[in-house]
């Protein structure tokens, strides 16, 4: 009995990535032994995106699809409503359409690697994001978790975490500090949620 409640209670995830899929493998391997989230599926917009070899090691189907299907195709929306409770976003440049924020109200959960609402919209992405934060000299930079609505980083801030930012700090030296907090918070930001929007 305890088995059949531990799989009705299973929380399932697609992760979106264009790129490289560094914080989706980090995610993937965060959730690969547990009992109450699992990653259902992989979708990229991207056919060369190094996120589809990290997602296939750990066995994780991968879905590529168009701007076409993510914007006018219904049944692309049905097809993951079927399949997953929630969507996380790990490197993924495309603006969600409003009947993905319809499908999916506070289940969408972006990252941005500054402290929103700086340095955020369309166009502010990863080292575009470094470099304008070194050009302008700010003192700290840090990450933005938050839930997706129908502008580019305007949903509902979750959590941030700042950083300090150094004067010879260069954009590579920013990325990497950034892409520490990404990987020690991001799951365990969406293993909160998703764990508190279950009680």
């Amino acid at each position: 009995m305890q088995l059949l409640q531990r799989k009705d209670n299973l929380k399932r995830i697609a992760i979106f990535a264009s790129g490289s899929g560094t914080n989706a493998e980090n995610i993937m391997r965060y959730f690969e032994d547990s009992d109450k989230i699992s990653v259902e599926i992989l979708c990229t917009n991207n056919k060369n995106a190094k996120a589809i070899d990290r997602a296939l090691n750990f066995k994780v189907p991968v879905k590529i699809f168009t701007k076409e299907e993510l914007n006018e195709n219904s049944d692309f929306i049905e097809y993951l409503s079927k399949k997953v409770d929630y969507i996380i976003l790990a490197g993924f440049l495309w603006l969600i359409p409003k009947q993905f924020i319809k499908k999916f109200p506070n289940k969408i959960i972006n990252i941005h690697p500054a402290l929103l609402p700086k340095y955020g919209g369309k166009g502010m992405y990863g080292m575009h994001v470094h470099e304008a934060v070194v050009k302008n000299k700010e003192k700290e930079t840090g990450i933005t978790i938050h839930f997706v609505d129908e502008k580019y980083d305007e949903g509902a801030i979750i959590f941030q975490h700042s950083v300090t930012i150094f004067e010879t700090d260069s954009p590579e030296d920013v990325a990497s500090k950034i892409h520490q907090l990404e990987y020690e918070y991001f799951p365990k930001i969406i293993e909160s949620v998703i764990l508190q929007d279950v009680k």
